[in-house]
């Protein structure tokens, strides 16, 4: 058998790069058919409901709100292309726990939206645990370039931090923008800084934070947004 000429060769490349192009291009159109599903998803009947039942405390309204929220959380995994990503919202986690109960609604989801069902992880701050973290920093850089807020130096919150503290939940986690300096033990109010997503001060690491695993920074920042909660409103809760 004769060696493959040069033509051959470059023949045999053009295919294998055409092929890649059509593969990169096919996971493209499928990431955006899944992100458009996230985004037009109707909730379950009932659902809101049953948040409210569990929260008596919140609206019709509040519940869109937390709803959007969860739907945040949900665009920032698949955005990461389904790398862990944690929970911060309490509210949100509580909806999201009250959807996997529906439980032929919520596997027919994860199968559109994600390929596969995606399991839940409780609610959790910065802590010890760098995986947990990781997913943390995340989930926060998602959010905050669907905001277009910086994630390095945010002026205001995503509203899926924003949350708990919006609602004044007393067992949710509160988030500020900037703490100024002064650690969340002192003067913070039991606050957690959003500005600790970039350093590596917590744990040694900033594992997660940045579209590639690694710290970044360039989003844009603004002072409004299309999630129906902007500026001070998503904020601070105060």
């Amino acid at each position: 058998m004769s060696l493959p000429t040069l033509t051959d060769l470059l023949l045999l490349a053009g295919c294998a790069g055409s092929a890649l192009l059509a593969l990169g291009y096919w996971r493209l159109r499928v990431k955006q058919r899944r992100a458009a599903f996230v985004q037009d998803y109707n909730w379950p009947p009932g659902l809101l409901k049953k948040l409210r039942t569990l929260r008596p405390e919140l609206s019709g309204r509040d519940a869109e709100l937390v709803a959007q929220g969860l739907r945040q959380f949900f665009m920032a995994y698949l955005s990461s292309g389904q790398q862990p990503v944690a929970m911060p919202s309490q509210l949100a986690d509580d909806l999201w726990h009250e959807f996997i109960l529906y439980t032929k609604a919520y596997e027919a989801f994860c199968r559109r939206a994600f390929g596969r069902f995606f399991h839940h992880t409780p609610a959790a701050v910065l802590g010890t645990q760098q995986d947990t973290n990781a997913g943390l920093r995340r989930c926060w850089w998602w959010v905050c370039k669907a905001e277009h807020i910086n994630p390095a130096k945010p002026s205001r919150l995503p509203l899926l931090f924003a949350l708990d503290a919006k609602f004044a939940i007393a067992d949710g986690f509160r988030y500020v923008p900037d703490c100024g300096g002064v650690r969340r033990a002192d003067q913070t109010g039991g606050a957690y800084c959003a500005g600790d997503f970039s350093e590596a001060s917590v744990d040694g690491s900033t594992d997660g934070f940045g579209s590639d695993g690694h710290s970044a920074s360039g989003a844009s920042d603004s002072s409004s947004d299309s999630s129906g909660c902007s500026g001070s409103g998503c904020g601070g809760g105060d």
